[in-house]
């Protein structure tokens, strides 16, 4: 099973690539929602956390909050 830890402001891949021709996003929001925005165009998506964990390939880039 993958690790599906994530956290704010992590950069995240998903299963499927934006239309954009990105697939990097940043998750902004973090709670029952889940909004992500995607790394090439800007578009920010909210979706519920379970469909974002379902969706959700792997984190890229850890958040370095100290």
């Amino acid at each position: 099973m993958v690790d599906k830890e994530f956290a704010l402001h992590d950069v995240v891949e998903m299963k499927k690539q934006h239309p954009c021709g990105e697939n990097r996003w940043k998750v902004i929001r973090v709670g029952m929602d889940v909004r992500i925005k995607c790394l090439g165009c800007q578009h920010s998506v909210m979706l519920p956390r379970k469909e974002f964990t379902k969706k959700m390939k792997k984190v890229l880039e850890q958040a370095n909050l100290s």
